[in-house]
């Protein structure tokens, strides 16, 4: 059975990963017939967000403690992922990826992104096993990569942005995946457009089944 390595960014969209793509996500992977196993960094997260009210609060959370609430408990640490391990690695969306993985959010083309984060994505492209990411987590890839074709649906303010790290920008819709061909790295919008559930999940279901045709 091959194996997906699933990267989660903690536990809510606005700080965190987006819940629903997690969860279609690993739902999709496993109606396709394959494993799964759920990996974040073990760092504190930028900020905490109260998701009733949209504020900031003066909590403090981990991203790996929060991460495991998706998880079921059943969760790695991202610094103990072995490549040699796993068939293909995905990165579901939500604010977390450039918050929490990176620093997209704040410094756009110029970010930083989580070294455990990083090392992960460069040692699948080197192992040339297929890369998947969601919502904004492809500009996160595009960051690492910085010449790869990705898409996070059709926001101007961050495909230029996905530009500017040497990457390219492809415009799409609902439930549609990019493919870079060279390097193996497949995107779809999901939540960058204004999107429901069924949506996401078709999305999902896209992504999972194209990198599935890689192995």
């Amino acid at each position: 059975m091959k194996k997906f390595a699933v990267v989660l960014a903690g536990c809510g969209v606005y700080d965190g990963a987006e819940i629903h793509e997690a969860v279609v996500t690993l739902l999709a992977i496993d109606r396709n017939k394959c494993s799964y196993q759920i990996f974040a960094p073990d760092i504190d997260q930028y900020h905490v967000i109260n998701h009733l009210k949209g504020e900031v609060t003066s909590e403090r959370r981990n991203v790996l403690e929060e991460s495991a609430r998706i998880a079921r408990g059943n969760i790695q640490a991202l610094s103990e992922f072995n490549p040699d391990t796993y068939d293909a690695i995905i990165f579901p969306g939500g604010f977390g990826c450039a918050k929490n993985l990176s620093t997209f959010a704040f410094k756009g083309a110029d970010c930083e992104v989580n070294p455990d984060v990083e090392n992960a994505v460069l040692s699948m492209v080197k192992a040339n096993k297929p890369v998947g990411a969601l919502c904004i987590a492809p500009a996160v890839i595009a960051r690492i990569l910085k010449n790869v074709d990705v898409t996070i649906g059709n926001d101007e303010n961050t495909a230029a942005n996905i530009e500017k790290t040497g990457s390219h920008h492809i415009k799409t819709n609902h439930g549609e995946v990019v493919k870079d061909s060279k390097l193996k790295v497949f995107s779809t919008p999901c939540y960058m457009l204004d999107a429901n559930i069924s949506q996401i999940a078709d999305g999902a279901e896209n992504i999972v089944k194209a990198m599935i045709k890689e192995f």
